[in-house]
């Protein structure tokens, strides 16, 4: 576990890995087993250790989409569970992904995709094809100033020169409770 650690005894408390075989994120699961036992975190801004891994390590056996498919199962029970409606920054490629990936009852909360796209935003609405429901559904996508909290953040940070950053601050949004960001 390269980014964060615990003692020995929080250790024995939260268990044992969860040893499913290659493929398996266990530090992933593990991680969340921490978090539902009321484990904190403490966010520290250096480097603590080098972390070196090399082309055969176990890490690659795990695959994107396994560990995509446990962080949204974790989104849904930890937070979209207390959220009668939330609004999905992020209208491009990953905001869609999150919204097709979401259980049915949590679609149905998704009020607005935003962004800051024009191009999208001129759309006026994501239509979700591969629904069986009909009609299909639609998703209006807003300016992201015209939107509500609270938010799943799914815009990846540092990518956009601070531009995506200011945003979200102009918002005056506290984080864990106005907006959870999933990138």
């Amino acid at each position: 576990m390269p980014t964060w650690f615990c003692s020995r005894e929080w250790f024995c408390h939260v268990g044992q890995f969860v040893e499913d075989g290659k493929g398996s994120p266990e530090d992933l699961l593990f991680f969340y087993e921490h978090l539902r036992k009321g484990g904190g975190v403490y966010r520290v801004d250096r480097c603590l250790l080098l972390y070196r891994y090399h082309e055969h390590a176990a890490t690659h056996s795990v695959s994107e989409e396994t560990i995509w498919g446990h962080r949204v199962r974790f989104l849904e029970e930890r937070v979209l569970a207390h959220w009668p409606s939330f609004t999905i920054w992020n209208a491009g490629k990953q905001g869609r992904k999150l919204y097709r990936s979401l259980t049915e009852r949590n679609q149905k909360k998704v009020g607005a995709f935003c962004d800051v796209d024009a191009n999208k935003i001129s759309k006026g609405c994501y239509t979700y094809e591969e629904s069986k429901e009909r009609p299909k559904p639609k998703i209006p996508v807003i300016h992201f100033q015209d939107a509500k909290p609270p938010f799943v953040v799914c815009v990846k940070l540092d990518l956009t020169g601070g531009g995506f950053e200011q945003n979200l601050k102009s918002l005056d949004l506290k984080e864990g409770e106005d907006f959870y960001h999933f990138n």
